[in-house]
């Protein structure tokens, strides 16, 4: 089925980046892209093993919001495609290569995988196997944050959580909750919906009654907003003011990003329930290539920056692998550690 809503537009005419803005956000998807299709290789090789998702297509998403906020200060909490959210947010290549592969120099030391990427120095708070797992746990962030602030005095304590989660968690009682509590304590944390059209094998027009899922903000008395998941530039414009909103003081924010998965489900899914018009509907708004379009014809990166920029990011993903494959693997001695906070 090709997509039926529209789109939302996006008038480039009104964004002001620095070159230097720009080609952060270029840099940061290309790595995104080139890293899961790495990924995609030591699958096929047998390098790792279990589910693996992978982030394809949706880039400008993770970029979008992520760069728009405060790096090793601010909160991600992410869901079991979690491999670029890490990424974005700082967490070197090369750990979550490891982590992928299982070896214990990985970011969760070879315990989580793919689905629970995690770094206290990068503040990400974890990837989540189950759907809408990660909601609570980042309200709860935000919640500390404001009671830092305004409980304990702490002049510091500013940050601004980033949840990121699927359509298909919209329509589970965390993200309604969740929703509840976060307008009416005014929590500094952004609902990120990337609305990829497919929660595995369900259509999202087939599991809601309400499939704008932006609208569901009002319910709350939360600003709901609908953004071309394709567009960085357009993610990275809404994120920055709600971001601003939620350092001020003045809430929550839901933002629909409309986007889509350019694999299968996961690196086992055959992909055969997606229609071939529909997929041609999308691939064309490849958000990478709309990226290096803008930029050059804004006159921001040259044609051979961008290559650049390519070069050195293929770089860090071989070198990931390399770092990955000559890791040691966990010490059984340290099985049941880890379970419990240690002193540091």
């Amino acid at each position: 089925m090709i997509q039926e809503r529209t789109l939302p537009a996006f008038d480039t005419s009104s964004v002001q980046i620095t070159k230097e803005e720009g080609l952060v956000l270029y840099e940061d998807m290309i790595l995104g892209r080139f890293f899961e299709d790495k990924c995609a290789e030591m699958y096929y090789r047998g390098k790792m093993f279990g589910f693996v998702h992978l982030y394809n297509g949706q880039e400008a998403v993770s970029s979008g919001v992520i760069k728009a906020m405060r790096r090793d200060e601010d909160y991600v909490s992410s869901t079991y495609r979690d491999h670029v959210h890490a990424l974005s947010a700082g967490v070197p290549a090369a750990e979550v290569m490891a982590e992928l592969f299982g070896k214990a120099t990985g970011c969760s030391k070879g315990r989580g995988g793919s689905m629970h990427m995690f770094s206290a120095e990068h503040r990400l708070l974890g990837g989540y196997a189950f759907v809408a797992e990660g909601i609570p746990v980042a309200t709860g962030v935000a919640l500390q944050t404001k009671y830092r602030r305004e409980a304990m005095g702490d002049a510091n304590a500013d940050q601004v959580t980033a949840c990121f989660f699927g359509d298909g968690a919209c329509n589970n009682g965390q993200f309604f909750e969740c929703l509840n509590m976060a307008a009416l304590w005014k929590l500094p944390i952004l609902f990120v919906v990337e609305n990829n059209k497919w929660a595995i094998g369900m259509s999202h027009e087939r599991a809601t009654s309400e499939p704008e899922i932006y609208k569901k903000g009002a319910a709350f008395g939360m600003p709901g907003i609908e953004v071309d998941g394709m567009d960085v530039l357009a993610v990275y414009s809404t994120a920055k003011e709600a971001v601003a909103r939620a350092r001020a003081g003045e809430g929550p924010t839901l933002i629909e990003a409309l986007t889509y998965r350019f694999r299968g489900h996961s690196l086992a899914d055959p992909d055969e329930l997606r229609s071939k018009e529909e997929k041609e509907f999308w691939f064309p708004r490849d958000p990478i290539k709309r990226l290096a379009a803008y930029l050059t014809e804004q006159n921001l990166a040259t044609q051979d920056e961008l290559k650049a920029i390519e070069k050195k990011i293929q770089g860090v993903v071989d070198h990931s692998v390399k770092f990955a494959e000559e890791s040691p693997e966990p010490d059984p001695s340290e099985l049941y550690r880890f379970i419990f906070a240690e002193d540091e």
